[in-house]
């Protein structure tokens, strides 16, 4: 899939999950192939729009958004 010039979103994130992007990054990473945590980031957008797409996970992601949203309240 060919990459758009985009202006790159600007989104916070907390350490802890800046340190799960690092890890996830470092696991899927070979020697031959180093993955950054942008591609991660990319992977992760199209595997959760697939899974709705399919109708997968709705009330797993709804819940994993409603805890977020508490949590950024607090």
């Amino acid at each position: 899939m060919p990459k758009k010039e985009r202006k790159r979103l600007q989104v916070v994130i907390s350490e802890e999950q800046d340190a799960l992007l690092t890890r996830t990054a470092y696991e899927l990473s070979s020697p031959e192939r180093l993955i950054s945590k942008s591609e991660v980031v990319r992977l992760a957008i199209e595997k959760i729009a697939r899974e709705l797409g399919e109708g997968a996970h709705l009330d797993t992601y709804r819940k994993i958004m409603e805890a977020s949203e508490v949590a950024d309240e607090a």
